[in-house]
């Protein structure tokens, strides 16, 4: 075991795939020479070389679509998107190529080794354009798979199940955790489940479902209803597509209560996908309304992030409505 935080997790998961496998590549904005903007990808270039560790022009779209094509013939394609934020211009190739490849082409052709890199979220005081979580968009597409991790030891596990699984997986990386704490990572190769959540903490009268910087929220929002008597069960999805409903759904018919926080804003977000289906399984069991405490119907915005952020305090208004409901 050694002390990592989130970055360095992630570079030692993308070490040892690249040592277990040549065909793994890494490429992406400024990864090669300085290891990204973030530094996720430090060293690479020089223990692997410029042929599988390399930069790309400044085109998401181009990025893309030279990962499908790479991907399709046989490669290992690791893609990086410098922000999620900018994952949009390459929404199309996403969308209409790499989630579809396998489909449109009946089984004979896959993508299923690409992993798609992105830093998402706020909290850096990053403003409108490097701070959204656009998980939602891409819940709407089937053909791929979305994973998120909340700290190292998740991040470097679900990372190499990613990299590992027979589908095109968005790998989204809570940027606000990269340098914010430390925890015991394995340094040998391991690999957590794809499309499984995990029950972080027991709990009787609530269900806190969350993912990604927001489980630490949960975690503190959950300690401050425990001091007023409100046993909670904290769930970390982790993954986003395919969503654990067993998990989510046992939790909440045991417990009578649901509440989702994420930091996409509320329309439309994913918290909608989990509280409409939660309510067609568990209906009798449900003793209040499922809440939902999430980013504002705004972009967003740098001056005023603290008043937008779903934040711990936030999260305990709702558990108490819930609970006195």
């Amino acid at each position: 075991m050694a002390k990592m935080n989130l970055l360095q997790a992630i570079n030692s998961a993308l070490i040892s795939a690249m040592t277990q496998d040549e065909r793994v590549m890494v490429f992406g904005e400024d990864v090669g020479h300085f290891g990204g903007v973030f530094r996720a990808t430090s060293n690479l270039q020089e223990k692997f070389g410029k042929a599988r560790c390399f930069n790309t022009p400044l085109t998401e779209q181009g990025i893309m679509g030279f990962a499908n094509g790479l991907a399709s013939q046989g490669s290992v394609a690791i893609a990086e998107i410098q922000f999620a934020d900018y994952i949009f211009p390459a929404f199309d190739q996403i969308v209409n190529e790499t989630a579809k490849w396998r489909y449109r082409s009946g089984g004979q052709f896959s993508v299923g080794t690409l992993t798609i890199r992105t830093p998402y979220g706020g909290g850096i005081a990053g403003g409108h354009y490097h701070s959204q979580s656009p998980e939602a968009y891409f819940a709407h597409t089937p053909g791929m798979k979305i994973v998120v991790p909340r700290n190292p030891y998740q991040a470097k596990g679900l990372l190499l199940a990613s990299i590992r699984d027979d589908n095109p997986v968005l790998f989204m990386e809570p940027k606000r955790l990269y340098r914010a704490s430390v925890g015991e990572v394995p340094e040998d190769d391991y690999e957590l489940p794809l499309g499984k959540a995990e029950i972080v903490k027991s709990g009787s009268d609530i269900t806190l479902l969350a993912w990604g910087a927001q489980m630490e929220i949960m975690e503190k929002a959950a300690e401050m209803a425990e001091a007023k008597g409100v046993s909670c069960e904290v769930i970390d999805l982790r993954s986003i597509l395919p969503w654990d409903v067993e998990t989510v759904a046992t939790s909440v018919m045991k417990t009578g209560r649901l509440l989702i926080s994420h930091e996409a804003p509320l329309t439309g977000g994913f918290a909608s996908e989990i509280a409409a289906t939660i309510q067609k399984h568990c209906f009798l069991y449900l003793e209040s309304p499922i809440e939902r405490v999430c980013g504002l119907d705004t972009p967003y915005p740098l001056a005023h992030e603290k008043e937008y952020m779903p934040d711990h305090l936030k999260v305990f208004e709702g558990i108490m409505r819930s609970v006195n409901f």
